[in-house]
């Protein structure tokens, strides 16, 4: 009787933060579906609602509340649980939201069903919160929303102390998948028809910990996932800078199947900011690395995670920061506004950065990105390159990405969906993308 209830349950997800919550979140809706609950989109008004959360800004935690407001105008009567950082972190803050029922932490979220297996609504939200040394096991996960594009994780957690972070408070530990399941599960998704895997985690630079214990590096999984047949494309997420070994990148510059495409956090330009951010290279280091990168891939493009406002940064500190990523061969920016956290180093560092100067540090870092971004693109107007389509259409056109992560749009072809075809690079459109020529239409000139 039990089963034809649930078989009539519907689920939806929301997903704030990271590429590893996605794939997290996906993990956990198949389980859902073994379960035989229908999922639904989130504006159709489930019965029970799983929300995802990340805590790495201020702002994701104000998006936690505005997505349960929503579910709850969807289906008042709806059962909403909320997983991830912020559960972990604040469980109790969270079960004082309005609508919430459930909050579950870092060692539970895998395991909702023993906590929660009928949702049924109490007079008050249920925490199942345990402490975070507690959550030392490894779940693997991979997204499937996109049929482009998976989303693999291979690593949690994180045994560094960044002065600015909470990720080791919600997650943990470092830890990793084995090689072997890892390249079983890329085999699987390559089963699924997807052409590119992008590989995540937390620290996937540190890949290879199992137990406390290095069992292998992350340069022996790259090794591996060379030679799985039937993906097209690997993309590593984010890698450290300390971690990106030479090493690596000469595999990834000779490889059949990882992309010439680096996400690097940088965080600061200058070393005093490093340090008292507890980062473990120098800025010098950076350089080294991207020189390194582009004397193997010329075309290589490189993204730059970039923290502004962190306390103590001066004016003085900030300008070295611009200048410094102004000079090095990089591609785009990703920036981030500090936000306090609490239970971080940070908190104890002064002066702090009044808000408005953070704001305007980072309106001046977007406008550098916008500028590198062009920048790369014109180095790559009237080169060739592989294009994967995407089923992201707009305006009669159809967009995809190069292996070095150049943004294209064609005329839409629904035969081209998901293929990848050889293209060149023409020129650029006002929607911020590249437009491109694509080899059939070379030939027949």
């Amino acid at each position: 009787m039990s089963n034809a209830i649930e078989n009539t349950k519907t689920v939806a997800f929301y997903t704030l933060g990271c590429k590893l919550n996605f794939s997290e979140t996906s993990t956990i809706s198949r389980l859902f579906e073994q379960k035989g609950y229908r999922k639904v989109n989130f504006e159709e008004g489930a019965d029970i609602y799983i929300i995802n959360t990340c805590s790495v800004t201020e702002n994701a935690d104000k998006k936690c509340k505005k997505v349960v407001s929503e579910a709850k105008k969807l289906n008042p009567d709806s059962f909403v649980s909320i997983i991830g950082c912020y559960a972990q972190l604040k469980p109790q803050e969270i079960a004082t939201i309005p609508g919430v029922d459930a909050v579950l932490g870092a060692a539970e979220k895998f395991r909702m069903f023993d906590f929660i297996p009928n949702f049924e609504k109490k007079e008050k939200a249920q925490v199942f919160n345990s402490p975070i040394r507690n959550a030392s096991a490894f779940t693997s996960s991979y997204s499937v929303n996109d049929r482009t594009r998976t989303f693999l994780k291979v690593q949690d957690g994180c045994d560094y102390s960044c002065s600015f972070c909470t990720i080791p408070l919600a997650r943990g530990s470092s830890r990793s998948d084995s090689i072997s399941s890892v390249v079983n599960q890329a085999k699987e998704i390559a089963s699924k028809g997807v052409k590119e895997i992008v590989l995540t985690g937390v620290n996937i630079g540190d890949f290879g910990l199992q137990d406390g214990r290095r069992v292998n590096t992350f340069l022996d999984l790259v090794k591996e996932l060379d030679e799985v047949q039937g993906i097209e494309r690997f993309r590593i997420s984010s890698i450290e800078p300390n971690l990106l070994n030479t090493e690596i990148i000469n595999l990834v510059g000779n490889s059949k199947r990882f992309v010439p495409h680096f996400h690097i956090p940088l965080q600061s330009g200058n070393n005093k900011q490093l340090a008292a951010m507890r980062r473990r290279y120098k800025r010098e280091l950076y350089a080294e690395r991207v020189e390194a990168i582009k004397s193997v891939m010329p075309n290589a493009c490189i993204g730059v995670d970039v923290i502004v406002g962190f306390p103590g940064e001066t004016n003085e500190d900030f300008k070295a920061t611009y200048e410094f990523i102004n000079n090095l061969d990089i591609s785009y920016l990703h920036v981030f506004t500090y936000s306090e956290r609490a239970n971080t180093h940070a908190l104890n560092i002064t002066p702090v950065v009044p808000g408005n100067i953070r704001a305007d540090r980072s309106k001046m870092l977007h406008t550098l990105s916008d500028k590198k971004r062009r920048a790369f693109y014109e180095t790559q107007l009237g080169t060739t390159h592989t294009v994967l389509w995407e089923n992201d259409i707009e305006e009669g056109q159809m967009h995809g990405f190069t292996e070095n992560y150049v943004r294209v749009a064609a005329q839409y072809d629904p035969a081209l969906i998901n293929e990848t075809s050889l293209v060149t690079l023409t020129e650029f459109n006002d929607r911020g993308t590249v437009n491109c020529t694509l080899a059939e239409e070379i030939l027949n000139h």
